[in-house]
């Protein structure tokens, strides 16, 4: 396609010291205007036609779990970012603070969630939609597979923001549904021979004069999702990142490698260590990746037992008798089997085994 007919899209570098420029235009010409109209164009990003369905057949029931109802919105990153969004803007001292899709639950009615799903924009696994041909879909599953990676090293190095990492790592490329509607001709335009994720933003910086973590940030931004989510979002692909930014650039690399894409050995130990991985840990995680997970269950819903009880029931999980507890805790021995009474009742057991069953299914042990 000539130059004369191409559409708004980024052609490459020219030789030499001249600058890149948008074809037909000048380099920074109507770039606030493409990056304003791709934020504005996310408000009617779709959700997966079928996540969408079980969101609303869960809603429906007169007792809906709210695990169920969590995992169902976790399923689709529209959703996420709806039910995110709107937990954020409420009148409340919450707006703003909100960090997983579970406090969002907890903050919203499940009315306003029914509603929220009722009004959402859908595609099919089979349709390519006008406006966002097959994106949706290719976004949604390697989000997916980064939060998987997320979540399993969460669970492996046990961090505390278990449920808000799982949020980032699902909204972590939400910067390259921007550039994508903006230019026409990213990724692969843009991209050009790039093969691994720190060549691709690499490529980023220098054709567009931007990169879509930091513009993912911006948007989070624009969203009013916390801080701590938009910071991880624009810096998951920085060498210095921290905390949550640090699992989500690692867990990206893994996802990458499980889908056989390449990935640099050297940046992702480099990523493994800054979260505390070490080449033995690493390559534990590389081979388990493609089986399903066994990690711990998220405590998704509220644990009715006191600190005191839990602190009981997890050693009465290993194995412990009365009286070890007791001494361990520096309780009388009456005193655990009153915590063992009350945790019986909360949970519905019937005796030690069912009420650590209970517990540990449910991820509060």
């Amino acid at each position: 396609m000539s130059t004369a007919t191409a559409p708004a899209a980024v052609r490459p570098r020219p030789r030499g010291d001249a600058p890149y420029a948008v074809v037909g235009r000048p380099r920074n010409e109507g770039h606030g205007k493409r990056l304003t109209a791709a934020f504005e164009a996310l408000e009617v990003f779709p959700a997966l036609a079928e996540s969408r369905n079980r969101l609303l057949a869960l809603t429906g029931e007169e007792n809906p779990s709210t695990g169920d109802v969590v995992r169902a919105i976790e399923s689709d990153v529209a959703l996420v970012i709806s039910v995110m969004r709107l937990a954020n803007g409420l009148d409340s001292p919450k707006r703003g603070q909100v960090e997983s899709v579970v406090s969002a639950v907890e903050v919203l009615s499940p009315e306003a969630v029914q509603r929220l799903a009722t009004n959402a924009e859908t595609f099919e696994f089979f349709e390519r939609g006008k406006t966002w041909d097959a994106a949706p879909e290719r976004f949604r599953l390697h989000a997916v597979a980064v939060q998987r990676a997320a979540d399993r090293l969460a669970a492996a190095a046990g961090y505390a923001h278990r449920d808000r990492l799982l949020i980032t790592a699902l909204l972590h490329d939400v910067g390259k549904l921007v550039l994508m509607h903006a230019y026409p001709g990213y990724p692969k335009q843009v991209h050009g021979p790039a093969r691994t994720p720190e060549e691709r933003l690499h490529y980023e910086r220098r054709e567009l004069g931007v990169d879509h973590a930091l513009v993912g940030g911006v948007l989070a931004r624009r969203w009013n999702l916390p801080n701590a989510v938009a910071s991880a979002i624009e810096r998951h692909h920085s060498d210095d990142a921290q905390g949550d930014a640090a699992f989500v650039r690692l867990a990206d690399m893994l996802a990458h490698y499980s889908q056989g894409s390449p990935v640099s050995s050297t940046e992702l130990l480099r990523a493994a260590r800054t979260v505390g991985f070490g080449p033995s840990e690493l390559r534990s995680v590389l081979y388990d990746l493609p089986y399903p997970s066994q990690d711990r269950p998220r405590a998704v819903e509220p644990c009715p037992l006191s600190t005191r009880e839990l602190d009981v029931l997890k050693r009465l999980a290993q194995g412990m008798v009365y009286k070890q507890i007791a001494l361990e805790l520096s309780l009388s021995t009456s005193t655990v089997r009153t915590h063992l009474h009350n945790i019986y009742g909360k949970l519905g057991a019937v005796d030690r085994a069912q009420a650590v069953l209970h517990a540990t299914e449910r991820g509060w042990l």
